[in-house]
């Protein structure tokens, strides 16, 4: 295929040269597809996967859509989860650094709706959010949609199979019928056709063919039963050794369970579902982002929205209950032209999810005989440990800042540090095991920005 590079759009050059800045150079599929739709003014349904580069797509069109003078809410974009909304509001604050002052504000379930209030009355541009704490913000009368511009629904299909439709509806409404609305699906049944018609002007259509199953996941079936389930899963993860790996269970019990389980082992696995409060997600997805704990155990919760670049496993520990899942699941490893892994406990009432999955994703499945137990391995630490600093973007805190920090005069080296995510009040930097010792003291004993914080391991 033809590469295309942003510079063949109508962009100002101030985003171009952003784009370019981000690692931004050619466009995906998704968006050569929509974004000559999109600046046109047309409503689109997009049907991609989760990884095309869709958020990028209608970011570029919502900030081209912004006045920055006007600081109320002109864009909107609804996502199914805490974990979507915080990813896609990080990725618009990158797209707009070259706008001065724009304002992306998130409002989910989970953390106090007050600050949220505090911050609208401070004025937004951009507002991202879950269904549920939209509307009940639209209760409360604290956030006023009149001046939307732009409304994008992101994985709509999501939101749809949590029973957000009625939400959905009833925030359209609030909003101006001139409004241009885009609507972001991984698949296309029958009630992304309803919605649409509902509250969207002769849409034009991208629709992405891809393959049932992508060539560069292998996927691996093993039998085992109810009572060595546990045991299965500690001998996979000892045989293959994946650097990082998502554990899907169907329950948040199943994956407390097998949590307690894995650590009790020595291994060093996080669980994500929907018991968490914001802060306690935030840390889990961080920490697993940025390799300082190799496994994450999650419900489908994570199986859309979760963004970790070159993911090289992904496990089921319990199949899902349908083959549309499994494929959502599957698709956290093998992106990017990268090959992917993806191992499957399969018990012996499970034949049918397995034919399901086969004639879904047209394969043969590979059936393996599970790995020799072996007394004397054991798992390895995670390569990075995750310093917490008690100051974030509220504190004026910049990645720069952190980084200066912990390598200036006699620090430690700079290939030495990894991520480093910036929340309100809180940043999180990654570092190497090694100077993670004194990395924390040089922090602990040292100021950022002339300022003293305080700074923990997790």
């Amino acid at each position: 295929m033809t590469s295309t590079p942003f510079s063949d759009l109508p962009l100002p050059a101030a985003m171009l040269d952003n784009l370019h800045d981000i690692g931004y150079r050619q466009m995906t599929e998704v968006q050569r597809q929509s974004l000559p739709l999109l600046l046109a003014g047309r409503d689109l349904i997009v049907r991609a996967k989760t990884g095309s580069g869709k958020t990028a797509a209608f970011g570029i069109g919502v900030l081209l859509q912004l006045e920055p003078a006007r600081y109320s809410p002109q864009s909107l974009v609804l996502c199914p989860t805490r974990e979507l909304a915080t990813q896609v509001a990080q990725e618009l604050r990158r797209l707009a650094r070259y706008l001065p002052n724009i304002k992306v504000l998130t409002l989910c379930g989970g953390t106090p709706i007050g600050p949220q209030i505090g911050s609208l009355e401070h004025g937004a541009h951009v507002v991202v959010g879950t269904p549920g704490r939209i509307r009940d913000h639209l209760r409360k009368g604290t956030l006023n949609l009149e001046r939307i511009r732009t409304l994008v629904l992101d994985e709509a299909d999501r939101m749809l199979d949590m029973g957000f439709r009625d939400e959905i509806r009833q925030i359209a409404a609030e909003t101006p019928k001139e409004r241009q609305t885009l609507l972001f699906s991984a698949t296309y049944p029958e009630e992304i056709g309803r919605l649409s018609q509902d509250f969207q002007r002769d849409p034009a259509e991208v629709i992405l063919q891809e393959a049932p199953a992508p060539l560069q996941i292998r996927q691996c079936f093993f039998e085992t039963d109810r009572e060595s389930h546990a045991g299965a899963l500690h001998r996979l993860l000892l045989h293959y050794r994946p650097e990082a790996a998502v554990i899907f269970c169907n329950t948040r019990q199943s994956c407390n369970d097998i949590g307690a389980y894995l650590n009790d082992q020595g291994f060093s696995a996080l669980i994500l579902h929907g018991d968490l409060d914001q802060r306690e997600r935030d840390q889990v997805l961080v920490r697993f982002a940025n390799r300082s704990c190799p496994l994450l155990i999650a419900t489908d919760v994570a199986a859309r929205g979760l963004d970790i670049d070159d993911l090289p496993c992904v496990i089921n520990f319990e199949l899902t209950r349908d083959a549309a899942t499994h494929t959502h699941r599957i698709g956290r490893t093998g992106r990017a032209g990268r090959e992917g892994l993806a191992l499957n406990l399969v018990l012996p009432s499970e034949a049918h999810k397995v034919n399901a999955i086969a004639d879904r994703l047209q394969l043969e499945p590979e059936f393996l005989a599970l790995p020799a137990e072996s007394a004397g391995e054991h798992p390895e630490p995670a390569a990075m440990v995750t310093l917490a600093i008690n100051g974030g973007r509220k504190n004026k805190v910049r990645p720069g800042d952190v980084l200066g920090a912990l390598t200036g005069e006699r620090g430690i080296a700079g290939d030495q540090v990894g991520k480093i995510d910036i929340f309100d009040f809180v940043t999180y930097v990654a570092v190497r095991r090694g100077a993670a010792k004194q990395a924390l003291a040089r922090l602990q004993n040292g100021t950022i920005k002339g300022r003293k914080f305080r700074v923990r391991k997790l």
